[in-house]
């Protein structure tokens, strides 16, 4: 018995097959070729707060040069030495629980790159404590006024940054991004 829907053409009985065999042969083809891969997500979205998790130093780079260029000014690079001595300080107030007074005193940006030997011009800091992600960093960074005035300081172009996991603080991730320009 037929059906016949209202406003519905009916396929003549000799197109079903050929319909048919087109749409078996089209699955099959499919079914060879390698499934689709689902998009890579960008690292600046990675989870931090874990141990052993690293802050990815040159997707740090890009996103801070492209929002420079934005402003009109100039790219910023990694500094393997600032990436160093901005771990020290992660570590420092991962350890103390606290940012507060992390750039004061002794622990002033300038003095602590002397102290390393690393010879800078300028010499700028952001710590922070409590993102989870390169992304929510870089927006609080951005929202921030002091902060956003370091990551636009026209004179910098070189940075270092790093993470420091403390399990057992609320923050459980502690940040320093270093921004300078190197003595030639």
């Amino acid at each position: 018995m037929t059906r016949i829907i209202p406003g519905r053409r009916r396929l003549p009985a000799s197109v079903v097959p050929l319909v048919l065999a087109g749409t078996l042969a089209a699955l099959a083809l499919a079914s060879c070729s390698e499934p689709p891969r689902p998009p890579s997500r960008p690292t600046f979205y990675d989870y931090l707060g874990v141990p052993g998790a690293t802050v990815d130093a040159a997707m740090a780079a890009s996103m801070i040069s492209g929002y420079r260029a934005n402003h009109g000014l100039g790219p910023v690079t990694v500094d393997p030495e600032l990436s160093r001595i901005a771990g020290e300080e992660a570590a420092y107030i991962a350890g103390r629980n606290s940012i507060e007074g992390a750039l004061a005193g002794e622990r002033m940006t300038k003095a602590r790159l002397a102290r390393a030997g690393y010879a800078a011009t300028t010499a700028v800091e952001n710590v922070s404590a409590g993102y989870r992600t390169l992304a929510e960093a870089f927006s609080g960074w951005r929202d921030s006024p002091p902060h956003n005035a370091n990551m636009l300081n026209p004179a910098v172009s070189r940075i270092g940054i790093a993470i420091a996991y403390a399990p057992q603080s609320k923050y459980k991730v502690f940040w320093s991004l270093i921004l300078a320009a190197p003595a030639r």
